[in-house]
């Protein structure tokens, strides 16, 4: 038996899980959970990095002080393109920024100015979205930023904490893939794109693969805990890595969405798919683990749910996610149709939503179960729409949906797929980020072969569901109505 550590940072809360492997497959339990809350000082928004460093800290812990473990491994993983600069002395040049901060707004048609898209895209394979590390790298080059111009070395998230853990600068492979100034096919930094938009590729760390061991705990850091030399691995560093290495999938045929605050939907290649067909769809090439890529689209996902639920939470009105499912069961049909991809800053998502409804002629919800309702139906809609992308892109046929994360637990999400789709969907496991850290540290440590057994103690070890589409009930109609909203 072998107890591994992950660290597990959403958009939206953190949490330490203990993974326990043995013979009879693998358990999770939460060992500690705390709030992701970003954090605005004038018209920046900030991670709150030093806390979270304090949490992952108090997870450790838990880990050593309170449960007395002898953990196996530890790893770290986050959500995507978000980095730290830290200066000469390894200190933080300035507090990393959060992908919603609005210095990237315009910074996409600057940087096309002087690199094309369809060489950036040429170069890198990835999906354009104004968030992108890339765009927040060029911003701070263009407002000459005191921190850029001290930074000795770039780490994105997830690395900044192994950094603080080890004292070992590394970039991990998934998460380096996601910055669009990677190059899936040269396996390398894009260092001639870097070049042309004046950006210095010499504060790139060196990339490692997921799995790869980076060192034992610091001793300051294991002290406190109350643990020995615990070795820390890269695992999949990018969260929907981990989470899409533990989908309990066998053989082809099988598309995964990675469900919770984004919504990542793809399949698994073997090697990256950058072509004119590629970029007219806007998908995105990730490195996921054990060499495979992921060929995927990035979706709004459960957010906007969330920012309605906190816009209410203020207004007086406290909504649990399970109460707001059940109103949305139980609302009127497609009452509108949004495009989920249209709402990237937050605050004020009701009245957002609404302004949209009039400005593409629909009568707007006229209650928070219509609101979810019509979120939910919107996302299968537009599964359905990056479905049948990929399916035409491949020239393949899907027949199967594996949905993972925390949105797997939303039955009436799930069916809403199945409907709108025509496609078998299977759900779970919810914990699917932290199981895929877990396992993907295992494979470091020799414990686990590979990926495909990393999957099959998936299936082993967790409950799925399945939902088989009904189809009917207007689901084709407001598809057609979806399209003109949403062209790509």
């Amino acid at each position: 038996m072998q107890h591994y550590v992950a660290f597990d940072l959403g958009a939206e809360s953190g949490r330490a899980m203990l993974g326990t492997l043995s013979s009879q497959g693998l358990a999770v339990e939460e060992l500690h959970r705390f709030p992701n809350t970003p954090v605005r000082v004038f018209s920046a928004l900030y991670w709150d990095t030093l806390r979270l460093w304090h949490e992952i800290q108090r997870g450790l812990a838990v880990a050593g002080r309170e449960r007395h473990l002898s953990p196996a491994g530890i790893g770290v993983d986050t959500w995507g393109v978000d980095f730290a600069l830290l200066g000469a002395d390894g200190a933080l040049a300035d507090n990393p920024r959060h992908y919603r901060d609005s210095r990237t707004n315009g910074m996409m048609e600057k940087l096309f100015a002087v690199v094309p898209r369809e060489e950036v895209f040429a170069q890198t394979g990835i999906q354009f979205m104004q968030l992108n590390s890339l765009y927040q790298f060029y911003a701070l080059k263009v407002s000459k930023s005191p921190a850029l111009a001290a930074a000795r070395t770039l780490l994105f998230m997830p690395d900044l904490f192994n950094y603080w853990l080890t004292g070992v600068a590394r970039s991990e492979l998934t998460i380096a893939s996601t910055s669009q100034f990677y190059d899936p096919r040269k396996k390398a930094w894009a260092a001639d794109l870097l070049g042309r938009l004046g950006l210095p590729a010499h504060i790139l760390p060196e990339i490692v693969q997921p799995g790869t061991l980076l060192g034992p705990l610091l001793p300051s850091v294991a002290a406190a805990a109350g643990l020995g030399e615990v070795p820390v691995y890269a695992t999949g560093c990018h969260d929907t890595a981990s989470a899409v290495a533990a989908v309990p999938a066998q053989g082809e045929g099988w598309v995964y969405i990675s469900s919770g605050t984004w919504s990542l939907m793809g399949v698994e290649t073997d090697e990256p798919v950058i072509n004119e067909a590629s970029l007219t769809l806007n998908l995105t090439n990730e490195i996921g683990a054990a060499g495979k890529v992921r060929l995927l689209k990035n979706i709004a996902g459960l957010w906007l749910l969330q920012e309605c639920r906190r816009t209410w939470a203020l207004e007086g009105h406290e909504y649990s996610y399970e109460q707001l499912t059940q109103l949305a069961a139980a609302a009127r049909p497609f009452s509108a149709i949004i495009d989920p991809d249209a709402f990237l800053e937050p605050g004020e998502m009701p009245r957002k939503i609404a302004d949209l409804c009039r400005r593409t002629g629909q009568q707007p919800p006229e209650s928070c179960g219509e609101f979810a309702r019509t979120i939910l139906e919107s996302l299968a809609l537009r599964y359905r729409q990056v479905l049948e992308s990929i399916e035409s892109l491949l020239g393949r046929r899907f027949s199967v949906i594996h949905i993972v994360g925390g949105g797997s637990r939303n039955a009436v999400l799930n069916q809403f797929v199945a409907d709108a789709t025509a496609r078998t969907v299977v759900a779970g496991p919810a914990e699917a980020t932290a199981i895929g850290n877990v396992l993907i540290q295992a494979m470091g440590a020799k414990a686990v072969s590979g990926l495909p057994e990393a999957r099959a103690v998936v299936r082993q070890s967790f409950p799925l569901e399945t939902f088989d589409p009904t189809r009917g009930n207007g689901w084709d109609a407001a598809y057609e109505r979806f399209g003109r909203y949403r062209a790509v």
